[in-house]
């Protein structure tokens, strides 16, 4: 039976609207080889203001991460937030899939906009795009702040640290869920006080799946996301 209403869309909604206020607007670049990246980017540009690319993680697409923050950094930097490949309005029908290619993306999407210098903040997943795309592009990145993002980790270190599973294919089942139950279990990971497994319907879980969260395959030469 189709849904007439999603819970999620509706909040999709609001932070388009939220981020139009906040200045930006929303933007679709053709690479010309297969790939299109969504992001948003300044409705004017302010040459006096550095310039600040902000990389999501893992989960929903770049609004739902950065929403709660663009409007505090906006009075200080000229504001670019894209969705990475596979999230959001970004695609690619090319058979890469790796953070070196994402970080290659989101670079072309700024010199699209004529970014020649920039600084920028990577979340979770974001963090390893930020990483890789400093060290290809290092003359135009000119501060890097990483978060949650184990950039050194190695394979090993899952079965070892805090977040403890088997393989890469266990984490990334829970990193991004395909079933209620398992996004249920990332927000046990990510959150200091998860909210109780009965206060969160599984039908909301399921609608936040269906309409953010791409799907995931993981093998030892990378990880392949879908939409």
């Amino acid at each position: 039976m189709t849904r007439c209403f999603s819970l999620t869309a509706a909040r999709n909604r609001c932070y388009k609207s939220s981020f139009l206020k906040a200045g930006l607007r929303s933007t679709i670049t053709d690479l010309q080889d297969g790939t299109v990246m969504h992001c948003w980017v300044p409705k004017t540009h302010n040459d006096s203001k550095p310039n600040l690319l902000l990389i999501h993680g893992l989960g929903a697409n770049t609004m739902w991460q950065w929403g709660d923050t663009i409007r505090k950094m906006i009075p200080f930097f000229n504001i670019f937030v894209p969705d990475l490949v596979f999230f959001g309005d970004s695609y690619t029908t090319r058979p890469e899939r790796s953070e070196s290619f994402q970080a290659q993306c989101v670079m072309r999407v700024m010199e699209a906009n004529s970014v020649k210098k920039l600084s920028l903040v990577g979340l979770s997943y974001g963090g390893f795009v930020g990483y890789s795309l400093a060290a290809q592009f290092s003359e135009a990145v000119e501060r890097v702040v990483i978060c949650c993002a184990g950039v050194c980790m190695e394979e090993k270190d899952l079965k070892e640290g805090v977040f403890k599973v088997s393989d890469l294919e266990e984490a990334a089942d829970i990193l991004v869920p395909q079933t209620p139950e398992k996004l249920r279990e990332l927000l046990g990971f990510a959150m200091f006080k998860p909210p109780p497994s009965t206060l969160v319907p599984s039908c909301l879980l399921a609608d936040f799946i269906d309409v953010s969260v791409p799907t995931i395959s993981v093998s030892r030469t990378g990880t392949n996301f879908s939409s």
